[in-house]
């Protein structure tokens, strides 16, 4: 069974210059067409898709060439201003947009506070110190208005939460001591009744 390699390779090059029969190739050629999908509807596809890629990469550098040149205090179709009645409330964000525990912070706050200013009866004599701390409470309602637009306009971040928290603190701090005085002045005034 053994052969030369020698004689293989003889045999195989007077093999080889054989021709092949007459359309041989043309139909090879037919059966490879039929079987193969055509070239241009990729073409079309791919030509499509460059099409809507250069369309949607326009787009995004128009906007942001725009976004880029348009002045800084005009976002948004909305003109940023320091006054805090410029903005509308129901655009002001609070601690409880931040966060849930903010917001239960804020709430516990705000409802100690009126709790307390509902347990306050204002008489004649102590109208004086009431209207003392009323104006203290007032200019800290409009200071906490003021930091809720800022934390609006800037976000939120550590100082402007902490403020604000401190404010709801100062203002329920301010109702205590006016409690106090006012339970004092009370007391004084029985004193005085009964002696």
């Amino acid at each position: 069974m053994a052969q030369d390699l020698r004689d293989l390779l003889r045999n195989e090059q007077n093999d080889s210059h054989k021709k092949m029969n007459d359309g041989h190739e043309s139909r090879f050629l037919k059966k490879l067409d039929d079987a193969l999908p055509e070239e241009s509807s990729i073409k079309k596809r791919y030509s499509v898709l460059q099409l809507a890629a250069s369309i949607i990469v326009l787009l995004g550098l128009a906007y942001g060439a725009y976004m880029f040149f348009q002045p800084e205090e005009n976002i948004g179709n909305k003109v940023v201003n320091n006054n805090p009645d410029s903005i509308q409330e129901d655009q002001l964000k609070s601690l409880g947009d931040i966060s849930p525990d903010l917001k239960k912070v804020e709430d516990y706050y705000l409802a100690n506070i009126n709790l307390e200013l509902s347990k306050i009866k204002q008489t004649k004599e102590n109208k004086e110190l009431f209207d003392g701390y009323v104006l203290r409470l007032a200019e800290l309602n409009q200071e906490y208005k003021r930091l809720t637009v800022e934390l609006t306009e800037n976000g939120p971040n550590e100082l402007t939460v902490s403020a604000l928290i401190d404010n709801l603190k100062l203002r329920l701090n301010l109702l205590y001591r006016l409690k106090e005085q006012l339970n004092d002045l009370n007391a004084s005034e029985d004193s005085k009744k009964i002696s």
